[in-house]
């Protein structure tokens, strides 16, 4: 065999192992991170109707945990991802007593499936799962954005102690376009702003003062806490998280 001829055999082999680990090597990469919700559900062969009002929610963490649920219990475990098989060891679930009968038993049902090591792909943007005689396909979701829609306070955060808002007071927050609109609660503010990686710094914030009650005023120091000077935010699934240099700050939703 010549020279020439020999090397064009190593590189054709090369390519070739290349493109048939492609899919292996990813080891889940496409989907670590990412939270999918179902969008069908076939059981042999025909549509299988969840519960009104749930969906199946697969939550792929960075550390390599799998977190499901249908609608209510809470599964999860360490998962692996490679060769085309989902398989978790250890799966372990809450015990939460469900309201009905029949989200009870399809927690058991989605147990039993996840239990099975079953199949999946990628098949475009969505996720497709299949199991003995079932398979679920499941779309990305999209995570929120800072700007655009209204982020609705939900929690207040002093150093390590997360609690809920007093008297459930309704505050709000929109970014748009460098500008900032909020209602504290209690008063307005607005002013505008600049992100930088993880930190937005706000300026020239304008605010007024009106004296409420003591819930809505506990909201409001939260809120104005966190709207003057440089704060950092961190974004999961639709929750955003402010903290000012104190420790100090608040969780919102979209």
């Amino acid at each position: 065999m010549s020279y020439r001829v020999l090397v064009a055999v190593i590189v054709v082999a090369l390519l070739a192992t290349g493109c048939g680990n492609r899919s292996a090597g990813l080891g889940g990469n496409d989907v670590r991170g990412k939270v999918f919700k179902s969008t069908a559900v076939t059981e042999q062969g025909e549509p299988r109707a969840l519960v009104e009002g749930t969906v199946i929610e697969l939550n792929f963490t960075e550390d390599g945990r799998l977190i499901a649920n249908a609608g209510c219990n809470m599964m999860q475990g360490p998962v692996t991802l490679d060769g085309g098989k989902l398989a978790v060891a250890d799966l372990s679930s809450t015990a939460m007593g469900c309201p009905s009968p029949d989200l009870h038993k399809q927690d058991e049902w989605l147990t039993k499936l996840l239990s099975a090591t079953p199949s999946w792909k990628l098949d475009g943007a969505n996720l497709v799962v299949t199991g003995p005689n079932t398979e679920i396909v499941l779309s990305a979701e999209a995570p929120a954005k800072l700007e655009g829609g209204t982020w609705k306070l939900t929690s207040l955060i002093q150093a390590d102690a997360v609690s809920s808002v007093p008297g459930g007071v309704p505050a709000t927050l929109q970014f748009q376009d460098g500008k900032m609109t909020a209602f504290t609660g209690c008063n307005n503010a607005s002013g505008s702003y600049k992100v930088d990686g993880q930190t937005i710094a706000f300026d020239s914030v304008s605010v007024t003062y009106k004296a409420c009650g003591p819930d809505e005023m506990a909201a409001d120091r939260a809120m104005l806490g966190v709207l003057a000077g440089q704060v950092t935010y961190k974004i999961d699934r639709g929750s955003l998280t402010l903290t000012n240099a104190k420790g100090e700050g608040v969780q919102l939703r979209k």
